[in-house]
């Protein structure tokens, strides 16, 4: 009966739009088949594609932009260049807005999820970039740092390995590319089950999603969450709770939290972002 069903649903399911959000949980493939990167480089035009980097949450930007110029320009992109933006003032500057209204693709690199907020957070070059992406006009990528802000909450740090707690994570405004989620990076790698789960509890309205490293959720304009690379992506769905204490207890004690869902995906697998549908991908028929 779940097969029957998982077909039916892929029968009816769109066929994927050119633009997409990938959002990267770390440390990207950037050797070997770097297959998220040539990803996110093939849905930004290929051999066509004007990628612009923003590498802002980054202490080390021209080092770090310099790599991945490196990288798209040996995938073939026709023209890649670094948004060195590390004031709010610059995102006034025209020829920055001019880069962001021509290109094909932007990448939000690693760092601190709180400066990216800090530079790009309610400015003109941040408008530009949300209604591209809105209008299905530009791809966006974001890694590490750059997956953390794709929600409106934002998981700005926190601990690990613990009990989740309200201690446990510490939350700030993110740059809303998808308002619908909660984004934790590096997730099983460092033990951040816990810290997403005392997010969620504290915004239930709000779908957890804890990518690991050299993995990516790719975000479909239809709706639909695919998964790639070499991990696991981690749903946590509040949509069934039916009880939690955490608006009642201390800051350090544990929290409850009853009927929670959990889904594990790995490659190939999907999540529908508003049916709350899963599809495996070992029932994914090609055309």
């Amino acid at each position: 009966m779940p097969q029957l069903k998982a077909k039916s649903l892929e029968m009816r399911t769109p066929q994927a739009t050119k633009t997409a959000v990938l959002v990267i949980g770390g440390a990207e493939d950037k050797v070997h088949g770097r297959e998220i990167l040539r990803t996110f480089v093939g849905r930004a035009g290929a051999s066509k594609a004007y990628i612009t980097i923003i590498p802002s949450a980054s202490r080390e930007p021209a080092i770090i932009g310099g790599r991945y110029i490196r990288i798209f320009e040996e995938m073939g992109a026709e023209k890649v260049e670094i948004l060195d933006i590390r004031e709010r003032e610059q995102c006034e500057i025209p020829q920055i807005k001019a880069s962001l209204e021509a290109c094909s693709g932007v990448f939000l690199t690693g760092g601190d999820q709180l400066r990216l907020c800090g530079v790009l957070s309610d400015t003109p070059a941040m408008e530009i970039i949300r209604q591209r992406v809105r209008g299905g006009q530009l791809t966006l990528a974001g890694t590490s740092a750059g997956a953390a802000v794709m929600g409106h909450h934002m998981i700005a740090g926190g601990g690990s390995g613990e009990t989740p707690n309200r201690s446990l994570v510490d939350m700030a405004t993110g740059l809303g590319f998808i308002p619908e989620v909660i984004v934790d990076q590096h997730f099983h790698n460092r033990n951040r089950m816990g810290r997403l789960i005392s997010a969620i509890a504290a915004h239930p309205d709000r779908l957890g999603i804890g990518i690991d490293e050299d993995t990516c959720a790719v975000f479909e304009r239809d709706g639909w969450l695919q998964v790639m690379g070499k991990g696991s992506v981690t749903i946590v769905d509040p949509t069934e709770v039916t009880h939690t204490n955490e608006p009642h207890v201390g800051a350090n004690e544990p929290l409850t939290i009853h009927n929670l869902r959990l889904h594990i995906l790995s490659y190939g697998d999907r999540f529908h972002l508003y049916q709350r549908t899963v599809l495996p991908a070992v029932h994914r028929i090609s055309s």
